[in-house]
């Protein structure tokens, strides 16, 4: 389990400009992740990131102790000094084997959010991970980790009220803009194609709005949410002489400073007056907040959306007690499991093994009695052999399972 390492950079420790030097468009990621394997020697890596937060879960190829953070920083990107390496390792937080799989499990239950209880995480994990395993950058370690570490999450997030109230930004900027525009025909300018411009897409098409433009730093990114709700895509840079007006302005993108200033929101207005609505769901602000006194502007920040949250994150603070004992009681039956695969993954060996053997007995030990029977007879060795080399191959691994459920009920 020393193998097993996780290097992470928050919003929190690291701040939303260091963040954005560890963010990658989905097709950098598997020439990064090959790179990061090759010049760290790991056998697996995932890249999960979101809009404040990027993991780095890593395997070894030998039993390590921690991850060396300054090995990690120099093997990311070859250009930064040791200034900047020294900087960057302070803002880091890491974890190393049962440690890092309490983490990770704390992550996916929204533990370690914003916003506490917000599930958006979890789906964000299962991508991450099925990204990493679809390009052959992960394997069996990891598998087991994120399987616990989803049906946890699940667990938590059915036996507890951590997430009943509302309280996640997509939601609460959700329920806050519909309560505001009726008009379904409004026209929404969408800035970001991450997972929460596109969770706020899909709440905004299942409501009944259906005029989107997507604008997004990659033209494939945006144009595969484009699909989705019909509409047409961008790159950022065209928000610049985009002059079709609009209603709605969602914006969340990795970007540390004001994408929408006056000179480009006065653009994109097209000459139009009236209302308009802005929801910002970055943090530091894409939309310079200094507008609203200059225009006829309703801003939904996530600063004031986590305003309406506080009342319902109390109540939500009182499951902790139990999404605690859950979580104990995961990390138990993770470690059990993870003995259970080790000793699987040792007795791969035995069917072969016990192949050989067979082979060698016929062909080489015994060949002359068995070339001495009659053909009834050698049938019938055969249904022997046959059966006793399925049960050899059955036994070994029903006497480890007993074997590890004794010691279990002894302790």
């Amino acid at each position: 389990m020393n193998r097993f390492n996780i290097i992470a950079f928050t919003h929190s420790s690291a701040g939303l400009e260091e963040l954005a030097k560890f963010h990658l468009e989905q097709e950098l990621v598997c020439a990064k992740m090959e790179e990061l394997k090759q010049r760290l020697k790991l056998s697996e890596v995932m890249y999960l990131s979101t809009c404040n937060r990027t993991e780095f879960l890593m395997v070894s190829e030998e039993e390590s102790n921690e991850a060396n953070i300054g090995d990690f920083l120099a093997a990311f990107n070859s250009e930064w000094d040791q200034e900047q390496i020294e900087n960057l390792s302070l803002k880091a937080k890491s974890w190393n084997g049962i440690n890092a799989v309490n983490h990770l499990i704390e992550v996916a239950s929204s533990l370690d959010s914003m916003v506490l209880g917000e599930r958006e995480i979890i789906t964000q994990v299962k991508d991450s991970f099925n990204f990493a395993f679809k390009h052959h950058l992960c394997s069996d370690m990891i598998r087991i980790v994120v399987r616990q570490t989803v049906e946890t999450a699940k667990k938590i997030y059915t036996h507890t009220d951590i997430s009943k109230k509302p309280v996640s930004v997509v939601s609460l900027a959700y329920q806050n803009l519909v309560s505001k525009v009726t008009d379904l025909e409004s026209r929404v300018i969408v800035v970001g194609a991450g997972t929460t411009n596109t969770n706020m897409v899909d709440f905004l098409q299942s409501h009944g709005f259906k005029h989107f433009t997507i604008f997004n730093r990659s033209l494939e990114n945006a144009q595969k949410l484009a699909n989705k709700v019909n509409a047409e895509a961008y790159t950022l840079e065209d928000l610049k002489t985009y002059s079709k007006g609009f209603d709605i302005l969602l914006t969340c993108t990795a970007s540390s400073e004001h994408i929408i200033h006056k000179e480009l929101y006065h653009t994109l207005l097209a000459g139009e007056e009236g209302k308009k609505y802005v929801v910002d769901l970055s943090i530091p602000n894409d939309f310079d907040p200094s507008l609203t006194t200059e225009y006829d502007v309703d801003h939904i920040s996530v600063e004031f959306l986590k305003g309406i949250s506080d009342a319902n994150l109390q109540e939500r603070r009182k499951e902790l007690i139990k999404v605690r004992q859950i979580i104990y009681e995961s990390i138990e039956e993770f470690k059990e499991i993870f003995k259970m695969r080790q000793m699987e993954i040792k007795m791969r060996s035995i069917p072969q093994k016990v192949k050989e053997i067979r082979t060698t007995a016929m062909e080489e030990v015994f060949s002359k009695d068995i070339a001495a029977l009659d053909d009834n007879s050698k049938e019938t060795l055969e249904k022997i052999l046959n059966y006793m080399e399925k049960k050899y191959v059955s036994v070994p691994m029903i006497m480890a399972k007993e074997f590890v459920n004794q010691k279990k009920e002894e302790e």
